[in-house]
């Protein structure tokens, strides 16, 4: 699916003529040769976005334009996985989880360090493109299961369902064999799962080899708990 290279802390994700759904900044729909997934440094603070991917683009000699992804997890986490028309990269960083309990003990928000989150400490990205042709409502649908087996397999590796920071961009081949749907029960969605289940554990691996995944927000650097409760209807 893709041709990538990293250079200077930037992953580029190349295919011609591709169609990209982002869930990252300045998301939505485009039409590019290339998506980016971008390692941030610890401390980041650039709020000009636009022109921060810009320049580590233009740094790493990357000139085709495309929807980015940011990350404080080095490059050298990344991890991929294939099955079929279905290809998943995957940057896996916990340090910022986003728990949310089922049962919440009390009615504030707790939330770690907040003046300090950001993409510089953690975050998942999942990058998900097949060779097939969707429209524009099958390739959400691709998104969305993407992020479901992102969400499952983070919480039977960590207990989290993601980070304060997770994206997602799925992709495809619009001159590509056109298929109707890509949920959980088509050949493409069950690619998609497996293979972000399979990026997203390699990369947790590569990036705690030496280091213990967090236990809870507490004991992580950065995080939130949603303790709040709602008011329910019936509509």
């Amino acid at each position: 699916m893709f041709d990538s290279a990293v250079r200077e802390g930037v992953l580029q994700l190349a295919r011609p003529d591709t169609k990209w759904l982002s869930s990252g900044w300045n998301g939505g729909f485009s039409d590019a040769n290339a998506a980016y997934n971008i390692s941030v440094p610890k401390g980041f603070q650039r709020t000009d976005l636009d022109a921060y991917i810009d320049e580590r683009r233009t740094s790493a000699r990357f000139d085709r334009p495309g929807p980015a992804l940011l990350t404080g997890v080095d490059l050298r986490h990344a991890r991929g996985a294939r099955r079929g028309s279905v290809e998943a990269i995957v940057t896996a960083g916990v340090s910022n989880p986003a728990a949310l309990p089922i049962d919440p003990s009390n009615e504030t928000e707790s939330i770690a360090d907040a003046s300090d989150e950001g993409p510089a400490y953690g975050t998942v990205n999942v990058i998900v493109g097949t060779t097939h042709a969707l429209d524009d409502g099958s390739l959400a649908t691709l998104l969305s299961v993407a992020v479901e087996a992102k969400t499952a397999t983070l919480l039977a590796e960590t207990g989290f369902p993601g980070t304060t920071t997770d994206a997602t961009i799925a992709a495809c081949d619009p001159n590509g064999n056109e298929a109707t749907f890509a949920g959980s029960g088509t050949p493409i969605g069950a690619a998609a799962r497996a293979c972000v289940r399979d990026a997203v554990q390699a990369s947790l691996r590569s990036r705690y080899a030496t280091r213990p995944v967090p236990s809870s927000v507490e004991d992580a650097k950065y995080g939130v708990t949603t303790e709040v409760r709602t008011e329910t209807f019936h509509p």
